[in-house]
């Protein structure tokens, strides 16, 4: 399964200089590092994300992650799991409680290495360190109900892709992942219109 991941990560086109310079590391680690799909190493570990979206593609989902205090995406870490797919569908399911989401394709939507700050989690201390984060794109009926994980947010709601970023508490992911997010989504648009 990494084998694959590799050649879809090294297959993937960037859209921008972020993607570019982030694929090299993602791709640089994958190969060099034998425990990175795992919590365990402390440097970096693989993520996968989910920009979900309505069928209509007018409003996305988010959650207001407590850690961060900021309305953000659905994901999570791999915890061993090297099909990034099947993370970002199992994040979705268990943060927001919608259980009918589908991807929209199974390509690689985006690329992005995350940093997380330290920070105290069930009791004990974080140290600093990266998240080689894949993120797909997923589809949703937004009228499904959706519930918070009390452990991880407070809130799951629908916004518009624009409100999605105003939303957003953290800059760097406003302008480098939101924004960028939801010009795929239109070139997508403009693409199957």
């Amino acid at each position: 399964m990494r084998e694959s991941l590799i050649r879809q990560i090294s297959e993937y086109t960037p859209c921008n200089a972020q993607e570019a310079a982030d694929r090299d590391t993602i791709l640089r680690l994958l190969r060099t590092q034998e425990d990175i799909f795992l919590r365990e190493n402390p440097v970096a570990h693989m993520t996968a994300s989910a920009w979900v979206t309505s069928p209509d593609r007018t409003k996305v989902l988010m959650a207001y992650h407590n850690l961060y205090h900021s309305w953000a995406w659905l994901g999570g870490h791999a915890d061993g799991c090297e099909d990034l797919l099947s993370v970002a569908l199992k994040e979705v399911r268990e943060e927001s409680g919608i259980l009918d989401v589908r991807p929209v394709s199974e390509r690689i939507f985006s690329l992005e290495v995350l940093t997380v700050d330290g920070h105290e989690k069930k009791g004990s201390y974080v140290a600093s360190h990266l998240h080689l984060n894949v993120t797909y794109l997923l589809e949703a009926d937004d009228r499904q109900e959706v519930r918070v994980k009390e452990d991880e947010n407070s809130a799951v709601g629908w916004f518009s892709p624009e409100e999605a970023v105003e939303a957003s508490t953290e800059p760097w992911f406003q302008e480098r992942i939101y924004r960028k997010l939801n010009e795929k989504l239109r070139i997508l648009n403009r693409e199957n219109t």
